[in-house]
């Protein structure tokens, strides 16, 4: 890896730990223990995730010739957990952010525990020797996720006079770094990407990214918010995890463009979702704002 492409994985990095950061500065101790105290729906939708989509993984293998970098990508981010950023693509979709960060953290500590679990089941389905230490795991969530998390959460409680200054600063640190890292890995990976496609590769990804919308929606439930905050959560994941995950196995193959190909898809594939639930979360608000003035 060139020294210029370190330094956009950096800004890149840097980028999350701000957008996360910010998250953590409208976020309680209530909003993330808030699925504790729903128990039966925690666990339907950790099956959607953990479970339910690398047996949609298993069922595409069968399905299409794919490159076996190609496999081992979407196998390793159908049992990584939900990324960083859902909040935000939950908060374009029109729900709260809350929601998603109660998720974000409840799933990333619960990786600790599913991802090597999962992957000692996958080595008997795909007769691969597979592993990843609980402690990999948690450096990862813990850096992407946990922290940033808390370390706002922390500046909010401890420093709230000086909240919303913060807030400016790391939202405008994010609004020019994360765009810019992005478009620069977009960049970096395009020949890779090119290489990628061909023998069921795009089909499959799409696939991947539909199925665990539709998966999602219908596990979560009849209220928006829990369907909503499930299909994104069943179908987005951590990347860096899913690429640490399959380079830790096959430390020979590069699966970068792989990811970014999947992230590239995913964000394409998933507009039509985000917008239909945009428009009913502004029909429901509008409907509620109609009954409370008669």
């Amino acid at each position: 890896m060139t020294g210029l492409q370190q330094l956009v994985l950096l800004a890149l990095q840097a980028s999350v730990f701000c957008i996360v950061f910010g998250f953590g500065l409208k976020t309680t101790a209530q909003d993330l223990v808030s699925l504790l105290r729903r128990p039966l729906w925690l666990a339907k939708a950790l099956v959607a995730v953990f479970v339910l989509m690398p047996l949609v993984v298993i069922l595409l293998s069968r399905l299409f010739d794919l490159r076996p970098i190609v496999e081992i990508a979407l196998m390793a981010l159908a049992i990584s957990p939900v990324p960083p950023l859902l909040p935000q693509r939950h908060s374009q979709a029109g729900g709260a952010a809350h929601h998603a960060l109660a998720l974000v953290a409840n799933f990333s500590l619960s990786a600790i525990v599913t991802v090597p679990l999962a992957l000692e089941i996958l080595e008997h389905v795909f007769a691969r020797p597979l592993s990843m230490t609980p402690a990999a795991v948690t450096r990862i969530v813990f850096i992407s996720s946990l922290l940033p998390l808390t370390a706002g959460m922390f500046v909010r409680a401890a420093l709230p006079r000086l909240e919303p200054a913060i807030e400016k600063a790391v939202t405008l640190i994010a609004r020019v770094l994360f765009p810019a890292a992005v478009l620069a890995l977009i960049a970096f990976t395009a020949p890779a990407m090119w290489a990628l496609i061909g023998s069921g590769t795009i089909a499959a990804t799409v696939i991947f990214v539909v199925a665990g919308l539709a998966i999602g929606h219908v596990m979560g439930g009849p209220d928006a918010g829990d369907s909503r905050a499930l299909a994104l959560a069943t179908a987005y994941r951590h990347p860096a995890l899913a690429a640490s995950i399959a380079a830790a196995n096959f430390p020979g193959e590069r699966f970068g463009a792989a990811i970014v190909l999947y992230l590239l898809v995913g964000l394409i594939v998933g507009l039509p979702y985000l917008a239909w639930q945009r428009r009913l979360t502004q029909r429901a608000a509008a409907e509620s704002g109609s009954t409370a003035r008669t």
